[in-house]
């Protein structure tokens, strides 16, 4: 497949300095130059095989570690891109963290604890669905959930969302420093196309066990979580932790902007096969002779 056509898909996508990104300026429903999934098909296909080739020499070369986080609202199709994107990667290379509302023994540590623990291994790609990006979503949000983060009380200023801005882009420099890539996701879904698989959820029996009652309730606050994801991304984009606002009312493309994103990550890497030095490739001219004989 043609790698510098699919590397430059996602270009458009991602915001690398926030200060003035809009939402409103990103629309869910593009799907760029194609047409329908026919379109896109092939290179996804393409994409994933390249991925997986890719996935082995960064798990050979054991040097890079690669973390990919997902943010979304309820619907947005997180876990079916996960799914698809990554289903030519070895599971071996590949891990899959899914962050729900914080345990008891989370919430007496740090709001970063928990990511801190799950991160990948050099030469793995670990996957975030969601994240500690929560803390400036949902915490936002629902403010009476910040109270349960034992948090001491003259810490909790009007200034504490900005401070956790700071705090994140440390971490996520800090993480840069030590070989870790960072990639960010944002599956921007319109609200239209929200209740429209909320009703395929409700009406299709096979599917009911995706719906909960939590997400009409937080589809209530449609409006604070907009305005909140917007600020995270104007104060988090950077250029070494790129966030993708990629487009969600089409599930096809949503999948192959990822892959895309994911493949220009891969490929700028200068990912090898570790080369074997003279004396090993003695050693295996040795067990090559053993073998033979």
């Amino acid at each position: 497949m043609d790698r510098k056509k699919i590397n430059s898909l996602a270009r458009d996508y991602r915001i690398t300095k926030g200060s003035k990104f809009q939402l409103k300026d990103f629309d869910p429903g593009d799907t760029g130059k194609f047409k329908s999934d026919a379109h896109a098909g092939d290179l996804l296909t393409g994409g994933v095989k390249l991925m997986s080739e890719m996935q082995k020499k960064l798990y050979a070369q054991d040097k890079w570690s690669l973390l990919l986080i997902f943010q979304a609202m309820d619907a947005a199709g997180k876990d079916g891109t996960i799914s698809h994107v990554m289903s030519g990667v070895n599971p071996q290379g590949c891990q899959v963290t899914s962050f729900k509302s914080p345990s008891t023994l989370e919430l007496h540590h740090d709001f970063l604890w928990r990511a801190n623990v799950a991160l990948p291994e050099r030469g793995r790609i670990g996957i975030f669905n969601r994240s500690y990006y929560e803390e400036v979503l949902v915490v936002r949000v629902h403010k009476e959930f910040l109270k349960a983060e034992k948090i001491p009380e003259p810490l909790i200023t009007k200034h504490i969302w900005k401070e956790r801005f700071e705090d994140i882009n440390a971490y996520e420099r800090y993480l840069t420093r030590n070989g870790v890539v960072i990639r960010k996701f944002f599956l921007h879904l319109s609200k239209k196309e929200q209740k429209k698989r909320f009703l395929a959820r409700l009406n299709d029996s096979s599917k009911n066990w995706k719906f909960s009652a939590a997400d009409l309730k937080e589809r209530a606050h449609w409006d604070d979580y907009q305005e909140a994801y917007e600020e995270m991304i104007q104060n988090t984009a950077s250029h070494d932790a790129p966030w993708y606002v990629v487009p969600a009312d089409n599930k096809w493309f949503t999948r192959l902007i990822v892959a895309a994103a994911i493949i220009e990550t891969l490929d700028s890497l200068g990912l090898e096969f570790p080369k074997i030095i003279a004396e090993q490739r003695q050693t295996l001219d040795e067990a090559r002779k053993l073998l033979e004989s």
